[in-house]
């Protein structure tokens, strides 16, 4: 009768590292292994590679939201402007009112009236459409991207001597801070004869960049008192724009809001504006986690093969083995751990590749844009101007598990299979 030894015992160790050094005359399990090793590390830098790609991707893009535009805007539903007039209005008239009161409220970081329209910019022979915000200096500077963007051009602090303007508007425009501008309105003075334009200059005095193609692209920024002349908004506003000290539970503050804000209040919040692209990001970081797991069982799938093959060769010494005293389950567990040592090493590998990559993205990028002639990530498509990439505990451990649960589990059948060899047959024609 077999004798019992402890599992995984040094002796089990030491047989199934020198099966896994195989010898030139057994050159095929070598190759084997090697292919497996190769297959899952690769395998495994491509998932953790993925994953932290899909997480800055989705960091970068939440955070060019968050940080250029109101995490919650508060606006007013149609509202008579007087008793019996049968004339209704969204303007806020008692803006100053309720932006005190939503300020009051714990945890809202900022409260801002701002007026809201859409102009035509002209300088020269080109134009461009805006997307106008009326905004004081003050609230101006609160905006995170705005006010502290790295390639803004101009002081923001002469903002009231004219206009901030997106660097994409300014490029397309030809224009650079100093330059006057014609912003031209349909909406423009009320006259007998109809409404006409309104056109005015206004100098450029800041130019940012919000991280963002299409609000660099449209985006103007115009003193308050200024926004409601020129939009027809005076002694009222289209909208407060409020920030709160997590945008990811916003939905806790909208009750507050909306009881302070007043009657025929609405909000609109940036998760309600971006619903649909956060969820296609959702969907699409499981359909890839789903199709790379795929192709690590793939390679898992070669550790079967090699030890099928390194069970077959070995089947005399599996036999001798077995006659001097090892159990079926020491021998199980020798040719799992030749496998098992497979998926660990491969798995570290990829670990390793897959850090280095996410790591080292921007040269990668650069790279590939230089292979591609700089059209690798067209910001115009990708809404941001880099591809990022954020590293993620909870992901790096998915990654690692998988790969060596895939590893360990499709090991048993041919080490199983190496236990229930009969000493017997393996030695009966040696």
């Amino acid at each position: 009768m077999a004798a019992r030894t402890a599992p995984f015992s040094r002796f089990e160790f030491m047989i199934a590292w020198r099966y896994l050094r195989a010898r030139r005359a057994e050159g095929g399990v070598s190759v084997m292994t090697w292919i497996s090793l190769i297959g899952i590390a690769l395998g495994v830098a491509a998932l953790i590679a993925t994953l932290a790609v899909r997480a800055g991707f989705r960091a970068e893009f939440v955070s060019t939201i968050v940080g250029s535009n109101p995490q919650i805007t508060v606006y007013s539903a149609p509202m008579e402007v007087a008793e019996g007039s049968g004339v209704y209005s969204k303007l806020i008239r008692d803006y100053a009112e309720r932006t005190d009161r939503i300020k009051a409220i714990p945890g809202v970081v900022s409260a801002a009236p701002a007026v809201r329209g859409q102009a035509m910019v002209s300088f020269g022979d080109r134009s461009n459409v805006a997307d106008v915000y009326g905004l004081a200096l003050s609230d101006l500077k609160n905006i995170p991207n705005i006010a502290h963007s790295e390639d803004a051009q101009g002081d923001i602090d002469n903002y009231g001597e004219g206009i901030a303007i997106g660097i994409g508007m300014a490029r397309d425009l030809g224009v650079t801070v100093g330059d006057t501008v014609k912003v031209i309105s349909p909406n423009g003075a009320k006259t007998p004869s109809g409404t006409s334009p309104r056109v005015n200059a206004y100098k450029v005095s800041y130019v940012f960049s919000a991280g963002r193609y299409d609000i660099d692209q449209t985006r103007l920024y115009m003193p308050f008192k200024e926004a409601q002349s020129f939009f027809n908004r005076e002694g009222g506003v289209d909208e407060i724009d409020v920030d709160v000290a997590d945008p990811e539970r916003i939905a806790e503050w909208e009750p507050a809001i909306m009881d302070a804000s007043g009657k025929g209040t609405l909000l609109w919040t940036w998760k309600d504006a971006s619903s649909s692209f956060l969820r296609a990001l959702t969907v699409e970081d499981n359909v890839m986690f789903i199709i790379l797991s795929i192709l690590v069982l793939i390679a898992s799938m070669n550790i079967t093969s090699g030890l099928i093959m390194l069970v077959k060769n070995k089947g005399r010494d599996i036999g001798i083995l077995r006659t001097m005293g090892l159990s079926e389950g020491s021998i199980l567990r020798v040719f799992f751990l030749c496998g098992a040592f497979t998926g660990v090493i491969g798995t570290l590998a990829g670990l390793a590749i897959g850090v280095l990559f996410s790591l080292n993205i921007d040269h990668v990028m650069g790279f590939v844009n230089w292979l591609n002639g700089g059209e690798a990530w067209d910001p115009s498509i990708r809404g941001i101007y880099h591809l990022p990439a954020k590293l993620q505990p909870w992901d790096v451990t998915k990654a690692v598990t998988l790969s060596l649960a895939l590893s360990f589990i499709v090991t048993i059948f041919p080490a199983r299979r190496a236990a229930r060899m009969n000493p017997v047959e393996a030695l009966r024609y040696e």
